[in-house]
């Protein structure tokens, strides 16, 4: 997704990283030329050349959760280039949720000075953008959603693993849970108006960006309304 208009407040791109079709994002303001980077992982050089070619300065990092497609460490005995990487070029706060500093840490081996904790409902602002963090756990403890709110614009929500479009993030890996995913889903994400755009973690779709109204009237995990039912349709 190429960037916005300069005469746009909102500063976005989504980018294609990796080998497990995973979308890495810059969001930022072209008031204050300052953008925030969520998920780096891959080839974090790029993300960071994109970001200097569109003349913004990355003041931050993003993570939606600790798995190390989206933030680097070892998977299945290959090393995948993340936050470690970033903090050598550039130094920058990593913000986390509270629930998952833990676990970011352990994987990656960030350390707690680079880390900035947060608690569901936090906000960061670059000049009129503001970035609301949601703790929306299931897929891990601590999995968090970004959402966008830039004056003159719909919403954008950057949902990481907790909602795709047409599916959600796995429940069945260590540190998930079912409950909360519906939790989550139903009770946070899909209680946002149905004009908020949506851009996923992954690209396990043909398009890479939805609405919350189109996901509320086609997707199954969100059209489930009782607990029960969704957790017999997740097989828990």
């Amino acid at each position: 997704m190429s960037s916005l208009p300069s005469a746009d407040p909102l500063y976005f791109r989504q980018l294609p990283v990796g080998e497990m079709a995973n979308l890495a994002y810059l969001v930022g303001s072209t008031e204050t030329r300052e953008a925030l980077i969520v998920d780096p992982a891959w080839d974090v050089d790029a993300l960071l050349d994109r970001a200097e070619a569109d003349g913004m300065k990355v003041v931050g990092a993003l993570v939606t959760h600790y798995h190390q497609d989206h933030v680097g460490g070892d998977l299945f005995g290959f090393s995948i280039e993340g936050l470690g990487r970033l903090l050598e070029r550039c130094p920058v706060p990593i913000h986390v949720n509270e629930r998952e500093a833990l676990g970011l840490r352990r994987v990656t081996g960030v350390s707690e000075g680079d880390l900035v904790r947060h608690a569901g409902g936090d906000v960061l602002e670059l000049g009129p953008v503001r970035v609301k963090l949601l703790h929306t756990p299931g897929h891990t403890p601590g999995s968090q959603c970004f959402l966008v709110e830039s004056p003159g614009r719909a919403d954008a929500l950057v949902s990481g693993d907790t909602l795709f479009l047409g599916s959600c993030g796995r429940v069945d890996l260590p540190g998930s849970d079912p409950t909360q995913m519906f939790e989550s889903l139903h009770h946070k994400l899909g209680q946002l108006p149905d004009a908020t755009l949506l851009y996923p973690g992954h690209l396990y779709s043909a398009e890479a960006s939805s609405t919350m109204g189109e996901q509320k009237r086609t997707n199954p995990y969100l059209r489930v309304a009782r607990l029960d039912d969704f957790l017999a349709f997740m097989g828990a």
